[in-house]
């Protein structure tokens, strides 16, 4: 879809802003003047309050040159800020992607909102709004099928709305790369192949290096590879790199993903209902993924590592029983009790492996690791736990920013308590149905060295979401979660 900044628009539909209470602002008021007020009558008598997202649809209006206006509330102007502008313009496309060839965009500026930046995030919207993942829908009808081809946005002055807008560009590019991740079948995305598709990086710039099975042996990642066992497929830890920092030897960020391509919970077998979205078991690496193509197409100054453990969980006659012992590449030995835990040993050698490796500054690891994540925080907020305050209030900052929301949650000796066990140096599970989010980030814990400041941010509940939950921005599936708060943190805390 061609995004264009203009002084003046033309085409089939114009969307303009309105606020609580039913008041247009300035662009929409300038088009409800030029048609002698109707604009405004169309508003009333269809109880429109201007609450966010409300839209009212005026058709062929007298004295203006488009076919429809949609008027779209943004809730309480005080409230509304750049997130809101881009479900602004998000609800726009939503409603216009299969009914017309152009969209005019009229943002107005907002007391939190100059109008530069209401023009990029206006874009930021539309961009986003525009994902479908087709790709194996082959009967698709002429009415389901996209039209939109042409977004314009109205400003005065577009250079810096514009060059805002080239930088966002990029970022979508990598929240459409983690979607299509996520959404891919998982015939069709397993570990071989996920790293394949990482190495298409290389025509960017990034860094990539495929570790396969032998290697990961000689290494001594025993948890990974026994998660790995049952399955026909093979395991891969693939290491992304970009540098961009103008530093010397400068040390990388490192983040680190769950790539679990498809978890049946190997011996501790899944439910059958719902398993099919196990496909998206890998949404960490997905985030991972996506922030690193991000990053290098906006060329960021800054060292980045992107690390995955791609494996399929599957309970097959070599898989991994409830009571096995693995040894891991820190030399710590884990007692598994349920093969359904399997995120966890997967992680405890990929974040050893970054840190022994690379050395970084600082590690996040994103993972749709828990159920219970989404029983505390729905599908609003990841989860995050972790073991420094700068790195927690900038993840904290960077997620607001991006509308990532996440939502601390705390570490203990107590908790930490709950995973030693008399037959190894700790269990995968507490055994007991308590603060499984937690249990989680304190087994990741443990593979942490003291002088990492570390993050972990489970987003089983925000990497993809049911239809009840659809935002204008994302399709109800597949969200991107993640890129966007990686990149931001990256810009703000890891660039010269």
């Amino acid at each position: 879809m061609d995004i264009r900044f203009v002084t003046a628009g033309s085409g089939e539909v114009v969307a303009v802003m309105a606020t609580e209470g039913g008041e247009l602002l300035a662009a929409g008021k300038a088009l409800d003047s030029a048609s002698g007020g109707r604009i405004v009558k169309a508003m009333k008598a269809a109880g429109f309050k201007g609450g966010a997202g409300q839209i009212v649809e005026v058709l062929a209006p007298d004295g203006v040159d488009f076919q429809r206006v949609l008027v779209i509330g943004l809730g309480k102007p005080e409230a509304a800020d750049g997130m809101g502008v881009e479900r602004w313009a998000g609800h726009a496309v939503k409603r216009t992607l299969t009914a017309v060839e152009k969209l005019v965009l009229q943002p107005d500026a907002l007391p939190g909102v100059a109008i530069a930046e209401a023009g990029a995030h206006a874009a930021m919207g539309a961009r986003l709004a525009s994902y479908r993942f087709d790709t194996y829908r082959t009967k698709l009808k002429p009415e389901q099928k996209p039209t939109l081809k042409a977004v314009e946005v109205v400003l005065e002055h577009t250079a810096a709305a514009k060059a805002r807008a080239e930088v966002d560009a990029a970022i979508v590019e990598g929240v459409f790369f983690a979607r299509d991740l996520v959404s891919e079948p998982p015939n069709v995305l397993y570990p071989e192949s996920f790293a394949e598709r990482l190495r298409d990086l290389e025509t960017i710039g990034v860094e990539v290096e495929i570790l396969e099975p032998a290697a990961m042996e000689k290494l001594g990642m025993g948890a990974l590879l026994g998660v790995a066992q049952g399955s026909a497929r093979p395991a891969r830890l693939v290491a992304m790199k970009w540098n961009g920092s103008s530093v010397k030897k400068q040390k990388p960020f490192a983040i680190v993903g769950k790539g679990v391509t498809f978890d049946t919970g190997g011996i501790s077998l899944k439910p059958g209902a719902g398993m099919d979205e196990m496909k998206g078991d890998m949404g960490g690496a997905a985030a991972v993924a996506g922030a690193m193509k991000a990053i290098a197409l906006r060329k960021a100054k800054a060292n980045v590592v992107g690390i995955v453990a791609l494996v399929e969980n599957m309970p097959g006659p070599n898989a991994m029983r409830p009571g096995d012992i693995v040894n891991t590449m820190s030399g710590q030995t884990i007692e598994v009790l349920n093969t359904d835990a399997e995120g966890r040993l997967i992680l405890s050698d990929a974040v050893w492996y970054a840190q022994d490796k690379y050395e970084p500054v600082a590690l996040v690891d994103l993972a749709t690791l828990t159920g219970a994540v989404i029983v505390a925080l729905g599908h609003e907020h990841a989860g995050m736990c972790a073991n420094d305050e700068d790195l927690a209030h900038a993840i904290t900052n960077a997620a607001n920013a991006e509308g990532e929301p996440v939502w601390r949650l705390p570490l203990s000796a107590a908790y930490d308590k709950l995973i030693d066990t008399p037959n190894a140096d700790m269990k995968n599970i507490a055994g007991k149905p308590v603060a499984g989010s937690i249990i989680g980030a304190q087994f990741i814990k443990r593979f942490i060295k003291d002088d990492t400041p570390w993050a972990h941010l489970d987003i089983a509940g925000t990497a993809w979401k049911p239809g009840p939950y659809e935002d204008p921005l994302s399709p109800a599936w597949a969200t991107g979660y993640g890129v966007r708060l990686l990149n931001r943190l990256i810009a703000n805390k890891y660039e010269d």
